[in-house]
């Protein structure tokens, strides 16, 4: 993704509450009902103060266990700043005037493959949240109350609705930004991850990895419509611009689901190859590609979407997740999660040019373009 800022100043709103009460009136309700307004909580503490304005265009990268952000300027290909964020931070979304970031943050532990979960210690629920991370002065301006265990975040075009796949409650929260208010939640499928708005502005593609599924959720009628079966795992959603078809990763399936977003079906499966595991997904501006990280497959595909055939395959680095496009399409970006570094690659030669290391973890990227 990637958003324009402009130079104007960001009012911040909102209230001081008690997060925990917050929490538990959201998560004790169920179906498309409105809520009552969530508090906010300040930080724990301010970063320090930046020392210059962001970059012309900056690659932004949440670090999962290391709790951080890191600021890549995209010209040099150095990191210029840090910022503290709090526990577990993955899905990151840009505001559409590219003055701030909404990161979700997790007290929940995390469980990679292979492990017990009865065997972790209980989540932090004080922990979960939306973090505001305010671009210019490079540090969390306030939290967002979430519901529990937020993994993924989408915004509405006006930047009015955040939305948020909450993993632990089968939940899609609705979040009025200018307040902090959960406006609504929708029971989805279990587990949901990947959540992107559809270009209509009006739906809401939510996937649930347990249901094997992609919940589409109507926001004029404030309910979901219906689940659509896809490939096992499903990880994220991307969309064409005219948003006439989906495209839909099974991490275990090692596919790609084509939803016709008229008909509410899916009209084809795409094989990426045995043991390859898909996962994130950018769509080119125009349309033409499809951009697919593969996790543990260690590689890009891409999918040229007139034909929706592989049409070629980049090798990027230790487990890309977070993948996001340069403004002029001819850079990809990965976050290699085991390596803790971002894989600069270069469309053209189909080569990566550099690997930028940053904090432990690297897990979801966005690129943010100056006026």
């Amino acid at each position: 993704m990637i958003i324009k800022r402009s130079t104007s100043l960001v009012r911040q709103l909102g209230t001081t509450g008690v997060l925990a009460v917050a929490i538990a009136a959201a998560v004790s309700a169920c179906g498309g009902g409105t809520k009552p307004p969530a508090a906010t909580q300040p930080p724990a503490a301010a970063a320090e103060p930046a020392p210059g304005p962001p970059p012309a265009t900056g690659v932004y990268v949440t670090n999962e266990q290391s709790g951080e952000l890191s600021i890549i300027d995209a010209a040099t290909q150095t990191v210029v700043g840090t910022v503290k964020l709090g526990k577990r931070p993955r899905g990151i979304v840009a505001s559409p005037d590219g003055t701030l970031l909404y990161v979700a943050l997790s007290g929940s532990p995390s469980a990679p493959p292979g492990v017990d979960e009865k065997t972790l210690p209980p989540p932090d629920r004080s922990a979960d949240g939306i973090g505001v991370v305010d671009i210019a002065k490079r540090k969390i301006i306030r939290v967002l109350m979430s519901g529990p265990d937020p993994e993924q975040v989408a915004l509405s075009k006006d930047g009015t609705r955040l939305f948020v796949a909450n993993e632990d409650a089968a939940r899609l929260t609705v979040i009025n930004t200018a307040d902090g208010a959960v406006v609504n939640m929708f029971k989805v499928g279990d587990e949901p991850e990947g959540v992107t708005v559809h270009p209509d502005a009006n739906h809401v593609y939510v996937t649930s990895e347990e249901d094997g599924a992609v919940y589409v959720v109507d926001l004029s009628a404030g309910k979901v419509l219906k689940p659509v079966k896809v490939g096992p795992r499903p990880r994220s959603v991307a969309f064409l611009p005219d948003g006439s078809r989906a495209y839909v990763p099974s991490e275990t399936g090692g596919t790609l689901s084509v939803i016709d977003t008229k008909r509410l079906a899916t009209v084809k499966t795409i094989t990426l190859g045995e043991g390859i595991r898909p996962m994130g997904t950018a769509m080119a501006r125009d349309g033409k590609h499809l951009y697919v990280s593969t996790g543990r497959s260690k590689m890009v595909f891409i999918v040229d979407t007139s034909t929706n055939k592989v049409v070629g395959t980049i090798e990027a680095g230790q487990r890309p997740w977070g993948i996001a496009l340069s403004p002029d399409g001819r850079t990809v970006y990965t976050a290699n999660g085991p390596s803790n570094d971002l894989s600069v690659v270069d469309l053209e030669t189909k080569q990566v040019t550099k690997k930028i290391p940053l904090g432990r973890g690297p897990w979801g990227v966005v690129v943010v373009e100056s006026r």
